[in-house]
């Protein structure tokens, strides 16, 4: 069972709130007017970017008409919501969407991802995570060592009691890209191979430059994250050279969760991408 996280408990009392309201039959503007919201106040309570609170809440209820088990459970989701997880504290650090992802990712019961050309955050060592970081020209060098802390703070749920199921599939470019030069990979790959051999928890599959397929998503890197409530969608989180950010477009996500089932399917299995990973850390 994943921890709970404000940023999990907030999405899902907006996205169930707002399906009680579609299910009720008021159009948006003319429900926001009801509970005593501006209809752009109200639009942004359902996108997550304004948090109610139990006064504001108690008008909404009345109007969905909602009580009992369903109403604690709302007020529940509320309560959490107004927790202050880590990433919070590194507000000064990083963007908003940023923090929505640590939010969402520390929630998530699984974690899909696919890196053509680096190796996930998830699963950096702290030396690869300060290359990579290090080399960003948007980064202030006094700001790295934050950012490789927050980097390592987000792997602590791998190892716990209530560790997420991770599968990354990667393009083997991954393991010959020399990233802070050839120490600093070996001992990524070293790390890897660990993972893979200790963790049932983790999984590591590589796409091979001989697939007869080839890389179908080239440079591209996004990540997929599940979670234990049935209330609760995908969560996608697309990233670029200059850009990351979540996808809120249902089909969208879909399309990146068949794309990386397709990912899946060209890569080797476990063992043999354990073996791939061994080899390529001994030359």
């Amino acid at each position: 069972m994943a921890p709970v996280s404000p940023t999990v408990a907030r999405w899902e009392l907006v996205i169930r709130l707002r399906e009680l309201r579609e299910l009720r039959g008021f159009d948006s503007a003319t429900f926001a007017k009801r509970v005593g919201f501006t209809p752009a106040n109200w639009s942004h309570v359902e996108k997550a970017r304004r948090v109610l609170t139990v006064n504001t809440i108690g008008p909404v209820l009345e109007l969905l008409e909602v009580d009992g088990e369903e109403r604690a459970e709302l007020l529940e989701l509320l309560d959490a919501s107004k927790e202050r997880g880590w990433w919070a504290k590194s507000s000064a650090l990083i963007g908003a969407e940023l923090q929505r992802y640590y939010g969402m990712e520390f929630g998530a019961e699984a974690i899909r991802s696919y890196d053509s050309l680096v190796v996930p955050g998830l699963l950096q060592t702290e030396e690869y995570a300060r290359a990579l970081i290090s080399a960003d020209v948007m980064i202030r060098p006094v700001q790295v060592e934050q950012l490789v802390a927050v980097r390592m703070r987000r792997q602590q749920r791998l190892l716990g009691a209530d560790r997420p199921e991770v599968t990354a599939v990667l393009g083997e470019a991954t393991l010959w890209q020399q990233i802070g030069g050839p120490k600093v990979l070996r001992g990524q790959l070293e790390h890897l191979a660990t993972l893979l051999e200790e963790e049932d928890s983790i999984a590591v599959r590589v796409i091979p430059f001989a697939a007869t397929r080839g890389a179908v998503l080239g440079g591209s890197s996004f990540h997929l994250l599940d979670f234990a409530s049935e209330n609760l969608p995908t969560f996608g989180w697309v990233e670029s050279a200059v850009f990351g950010g979540s996808v809120d477009d249902p089909d969208q996500v879909r399309d990146l969760s068949f794309a990386f089932v397709r990912a899946l399917e060209q890569s080797l299995d476990r063992a043999e991408s354990l073996d791939l990973i061994k080899s390529c850390s001994q030359g």
